[in-house]
């Protein structure tokens, strides 16, 4: 079995990044980008418009901004395999990597896995259906996009992320609905109180979407009190998820320290707790999740794996 100088795991702005990085400083990277647990690409494949990725003031496609990610890293000798990796044997160097067909040794791995927002299955959310067509979990990468402007917006949830994005939806939506199903919200009372006194955010408590409607888009969402039973229609112009992510780090079995969520922890940029193991993206970060903050993170975990072969006679 070939022994591989740097394995990267995990394809969207941070593999890909990563694997344009590495491929530069002519380590020759194996890259494997997913398959089955999601497409190549990660989350901006399931995006439109992406507009606040720097340097297209015209806005680009998700897919398509994926695919120039990968068409670069591939032009510098990144070989890419198209599947997931399914286990990971930290334990020993070289690491052990199982893909679904494949299998590598590798001197040193990048993490770059990312994470999946979590949804609820509300008829008409799913894909297929109105997601990504007025239906997000992303009011910082797509509220501010056309069909969302000067429209009722909901969001569902009751935490800090919940009151978040409703706060930062009311610069773009006539009203902004926090759908939650308790009658407190989980948010710290700072957070709880800045959503209940802004003139632009209704609560709507011990409520859930029973039904997501439209056309081409949102058009329509049916309420449920909890309480009282009660349904009724309301206009709607987008629905967001507010309910958090979930890092996609279960192929590691516990191998890296990650907080009480799940996410890797990293240290001095993006080593993580086990020596030659590196982490970028999502999959570290909980607090920004953006295309370019992930990209951004990609490049420096193949600079720290760079450095950290250098050290160790590996170049």
């Amino acid at each position: 079995m070939k022994k591989e100088k740097l394995v990267i795991i995990g394809s969207g702005p941070a593999g890909y990044s990563a694997a344009i990085y590495a491929a530069r400083a002519n380590l020759d990277p194996v890259l494997f980008e997913g398959f089955m647990s999601g497409p190549a690409g990660g989350q901006l494949m399931t995006t439109t418009e992406v507009e606040n990725y720097p340097g297209f003031p015209k806005g680009i496609l998700g897919p398509e901004l994926m695919d120039a990610f990968r068409e670069q890293a591939l032009r510098f000798g990144t070989r890419a395999f198209s599947e997931d990796v399914v286990s990971v044997e930290l334990s020993k160097r070289p690491f052990l990597i199982q893909g679904a067909t494949t299998q590598v040794h590798a001197e040193a791995i990048i993490i770059a896995t990312g994470a999946t927002a979590k949804r609820l299955d509300i008829e008409g959310s799913r894909d297929g259906e109105f997601w990504q067509k007025g239906v997000t979990a992303c009011a910082v990468c797509d509220g501010a996009a056309p069909i969302f402007r000067n429209r009722p917006l909901y969001v569902i949830g009751g935490g800090d992320s919940a009151v978040e994005e409703a706060l930062f939806l009311t610069k773009y939506g006539s009203r902004v609905f926090l759908v939650h199903r308790r009658d407190e919200l989980r948010a710290s009372k700072i957070m709880a109180e800045r959503a209940m006194h802004h003139p632009k955010i209704e609560i709507l408590w011990n409520t859930i979407i029973e039904k997501i409607s439209g056309d081409n888009v949102v058009k329509q969402v049916r309420l449920k009190n909890l309480v009282s039973g009660k349904t009724e229609e309301k206009e709607a112009g987008g629905v967001f998820f507010a309910i958090g992510h979930e890092p996609n780090t279960k192929f590691l079995k516990d191998q890296l320290k990650t907080n009480e969520t799940g996410y890797i922890l990293v240290h001095n940029g993006t080593y993580t707790s086990v020596e030659g193991v590196f982490a970028g993206g999502d999959v570290q970060d909980w607090v920004y999740r953006q295309a370019v903050t992930a990209a951004g993170s990609g490049c420096m975990a193949a600079l720290d794996a760079e450095r950290w072969l250098a050290s160790q006679g590996i170049e």
